[in-house]
């Protein structure tokens, strides 16, 4: 079955899958006593996972293949990034389709070596701004005030799964694909095909080459690709699916 069949079924559960499973953990965590939680640290991870999955979910939105109604896939894409710290899909859609046009050149939004820390720096700068700084201080107020949140349930289980889900789409999803020199048709690599650590490192996006070679191709269904694929040198891997505008 091809990516069109397998998004017109699948596309919008998977979707809602990570929506539902943000909200109810978040929603769980906020309101559940510490005291009440063992292993803390697991539920971070969680929820940065979760985050990321937001992230990507609507990153796949951006390429149309979250749905192949426009109108789903673009509510679910602006949806998922309000609840991602209240980034704007105007902003983002732009920004990201210079990305894959202009690849890892000066004139890709996302390309800022050598450094890695100013990179990351400069690449979580460049998608902040004080409209969204004072939106999450109001809700951080309206959940402590209004709803009575723990300040600590919001810091561990919101504000800090964010920031490292931030790191994480820069670490797997970024830097690694598109650091040093590619004598590729898109300028990226592709980690090892371990499909398990690809999942939990970024959702697969560490297949990233497969990525920018099918554009097209949900997250997941990107191990399929990379199963698919070799790697060339110097030409472009032959296309298994045509993108989808959406």
């Amino acid at each position: 079955m091809g990516n069109v069949q397998l998004i017109r079924r699948w596309g919008l559960p998977m979707a809602l899958f990570i929506l539902l499973s943000w909200g109810i953990s978040t929603g769980l965590l906020l309101s559940s006593p510490l005291s009440a939680l063992p292993l803390i640290i697991l539920f971070i991870f969680l929820q940065t996972h979760l985050y990321t999955g937001l992230f990507i979910t609507a990153h796949d939105a951006m390429h149309g293949t979250v749905s192949l109604n426009k109108r789903w896939n673009n509510v679910i894409g602006r949806i998922c990034l309000t609840l991602f710290m209240f980034n704007r899909w105007s902003k983002l859609l732009p920004a990201h389709h210079r990305h894959h046009d202009f690849v890892a050149t000066e004139n890709d939004p996302d390309y800022y070596p050598p450094h890695p820390v100013v990179w990351y720096i400069k690449f979580l700068w460049g998608y902040l701004s004080w409209q969204q700084l004072v939106a999450i201080a109001l809700l951080f107020n309206f959940f402590q005030y209004v709803l009575h949140v723990e300040v600590i349930n919001l810091i561990l289980f919101w504000i800090v799964p964010s920031f490292l889900s931030t790191f994480q789409l820069f670490y797997f999803g970024t830097y690694l694909p598109h650091r040093g020199e590619h004598e590729n048709a898109h300028h990226s690599s592709s980690q090892k095909r371990n499909h398990v650590w690809a999942f939990f490192s970024c959702y697969f996006f560490g297949y990233h080459y497969e990525h920018h070679d099918q554009p097209a191709c949900p997250w997941w269904l990107l191990w399929r690709a990379k199963d698919q694929s070799i790697l060339p040198n110097n030409s472009p891997h032959d296309r298994k699916d045509q993108p989808i505008v959406g």
